[in-house]
């Protein structure tokens, strides 16, 4: 059978809500696993859900959603991304974009850190004019894998007139 149905487009960005816990956890945990899948499991779903209930209570989160399930989620608090994270299947389609957008629109610097390891990451943040500013050999982060600290800054641009 054709389906002549378009795709579901892209929901805005919106702020998450409480409700929003078990999807982000579930999306945290599913792409956390996809991306890295051979680092030891440190937490039950139970410890994660419990984590990202306080995240959503400490930070700024905002989420976008596509065919009915949150597809992307972003985390910051004053000048860090802690959190910025989207579905494997949905990465590659503007939603990390769309969600770092709104974190450099309310910050004028962010600060993050992801994996050295992880090239895709580092690829997108430096796309989107991220700067490494710190390596370490992971001894200071849960999962002691070498990361990398990033840095960016929001250029104000003087007019003349």
């Amino acid at each position: 059978m054709i389906c002549n149905r378009e795709p579901t487009p892209l929901r805005e960005t919106r702020d998450a809500i409480k409700e929003d816990a078990a999807a982000v956890t579930h999306l945290f945990r599913t792409t956390f696993a996809a991306t890295y899948d051979y680092f030891a499991k440190l937490h039950t779903p139970e410890e994660d859900l419990a984590h990202f209930q306080k995240v959503l209570q400490s930070n700024h989160m905002v989420v976008v959603e596509k065919d009915g399930e949150i597809a992307g989620f972003c985390a910051f608090t004053p000048g860090w991304v802690n959190y910025l994270y989207v579905l494997p299947k949905y990465q590659g389609s503007g939603i990390g974009s769309r969600l770092l957008h709104q974190a450099k629109s309310e910050n004028a610097e962010l600060q993050l850190w992801t994996f050295q390891q992880n090239q895709k990451a580092r690829n997108f943040y430096e796309r989107h004019g991220f700067k490494p500013v710190e390596e370490t050999n992971g001894a200071g982060n849960e999962e002691k894998q070498p990361d990398v600290r990033y840095g960016w800054k929001r250029i104000l641009v003087e007019t003349k007139t």
